[in-house]
């Protein structure tokens, strides 16, 4: 009789619980609710680059499509492809975008950026670009020939202009791009400061409209800290906010950053090259059907799996059309 009573005062006490959360925050019970709820299945099918990353110490993960979870706020989206990015569908366009800013220190990295282009699959289209002036100076045209790409890999010109703003050259050239079912990456070589907004506590606005563009045409930026030339080159203040903004654009296109310290310039390109290559190696092709939307626009997505040896990195947003 006293078990009974004991367990019967716990049950009582569950349901006085209850009763209150339900009373002081009735929308909880809603949004778990919500959460149970099955995929979206009505709406418009989106493509994302997935890149799945094992954790440290981790086996290769095998990733299926049942394991990935794709959210669109309190709402799960259906997934209705996830393709490796192989054999057929290992369609690649690619473009080292370097800043003509640099310090001229980066020619000792060059040897590397071209062995970078020259080990990319063969089947990869691979084009090289320049920062100059807030344009993306082409060099070369995407080309399957790797020789030739790696023949306009040249010392940057190491000096700054007035609109010389990283960002404006970067939303330049994914602007030329159009979502096509084929990878459009970038790799950055930069400082990542912005001579043209300077600092401050609120985001830079041309950093934030790259980031918008590239989410936009669905392109993963990469990126490599690289000095600026001069005084660009050495000042703590201008290099930590350069490297927060370098940061900030790979995280939020999918991408990886690569050496975001402040100790001085990068010894060597190769450990970053090579894992960028591995990167590539370990992408998957993700549809899903977005919710219905009324007007086109950049909405954010939430990727999520129960594995606990892998995290898979993404864009926070896509580019979803009006439903028609």
């Amino acid at each position: 009789m006293n078990v009974l009573r004991r367990q019967f005062g716990r049950f009582g006490l569950m349901l006085l619980i209850f009763f209150l959360v339900l009373f002081l925050n009735p929308g909880a019970i809603v949004s778990y609710a919500a959460t149970q709820q099955p995929p979206n299945a009505n709406g418009t099918a989106v493509q994302m680059i997935v890149t799945v990353e094992p954790k440290k110490g981790s086996e290769e993960p095998v990733v299926n499509r049942e394991d990935v979870m794709v959210f669109e706020g309190k709402n799960r989206d259906q997934v209705t492809g996830w393709v490796p990015a192989q054999g057929d569908h290992a369609g690649l366009e690619f473009y080292v975008l370097i800043d003509d800013g640099s310090s001229p220190v980066l020619g000792t990295q060059l040897k590397d950026i071209k062995n970078f282009i020259a080990e990319l699959p063969g089947t990869a289209q691979v084009g090289v670009a320049y920062m100059q002036n807030g344009i993306a100076r082409i060099e070369q045209k995407l080309t399957t020939d790797h020789d030739l790409a790696t023949k306009a890999v040249r010392l940057p010109l190491g000096y700054f202009s007035a609109d010389a703003s990283p960002y404006f050259s970067l939303s330049e050239l994914v602007k030329h791009w159009q979502p096509d079912g084929t990878r459009h990456e970038v790799l950055m070589v930069s400082s990542g400061f912005d001579p043209y907004y300077g600092t401050g506590d609120t985001l830079d606005p041309y950093l934030t409209a790259a980031i918008e563009d590239s989410q936009r045409g669905g392109v993963v930026v990469s990126a490599i800290y690289a000095p600026g030339a001069g005084h660009f080159g050495h000042s703590y203040w201008l290099n930590y906010w350069g490297q927060i903004y370098l940061s900030k654009l790979t995280e939020e296109t999918g991408g990886e950053g690569y050496y975001i310290g402040f100790t001085g310039p990068a010894p060597d390109f190769t450990p970053y090259l090579k894992d960028a290559a591995d990167r590539l190696n370990h992408q998957y092709l993700l549809t899903f059907v977005a919710q219905p939307r009324k007007k086109s626009g950049l909405q954010p997505v939430k990727l999520r799996t129960e594995l606990h040896n892998v995290d898979l990195v993404a864009a926070h947003q896509v580019y979803v059309p009006a439903s028609e």
